[in-house]
């Protein structure tokens, strides 16, 4: 975990992961919401993908329904995805600053693998940044890894 990323807003930390796929596999989990459910809580993504569109989570964590919400800010297949996060469950209200800005980076490595480097930005503070990417953002980035690898072998 590392303090990078691009984002100029408040505090930021970044995990990656390596993924035996090539990147337009992996890319294609990123964007394709029946995979998204396989690896993200089994929520349901509602996108277009256009740029400066919503994007729309919804589902049920620890027995609480939620409709999460943001807005796709890139989307540079199969390079870079970057959106927004706001959830109500955190009970912070839906303003710019306690929207999550979040960024996958695809980078292609040896042997047809691709380095996955998510970077979570816009947290209250380094802790926070911090915090989210260990309890939150590796486990996805283990579960992306499993959907993929799962679903590449013939």
């Amino acid at each position: 975990m590392t303090s990078s990323g691009d984002f100029g807003e408040r505090h930021r930390a970044s995990t990656s992961v390596d993924i035996d796929a090539e990147p337009d596999r992996v890319w294609h989990a990123l964007v394709d919401p029946d995979l998204v459910a396989r690896y993200l809580h089994g929520t349901a993504l509602d996108t277009d993908w256009a740029v400066g569109g919503p994007i729309v989570w919804r589902g049920e964590w620890e027995g609480k329904p939620y409709e999460d919400k943001g807005e796709v800010r890139e989307f540079d297949p199969p390079r870079r995805l970057a959106i927004t996060h706001w959830s109500p469950l955190t009970g912070a209200p839906d303003t710019p600053e306690n929207q999550n800005h979040v960024t996958y980076d695809l980078e292609p490595i040896d042997d047809g693998r691709t380095r996955v480097t998510l970077t979570h930005g816009n947290s209250p503070s380094q802790e926070a940044a911090e915090a989210m990417i260990e309890n939150g953002w590796q486990p996805v980035l283990q579960a992306l890894k499993q959907v993929v690898e799962a679903d590449d072998k013939p």
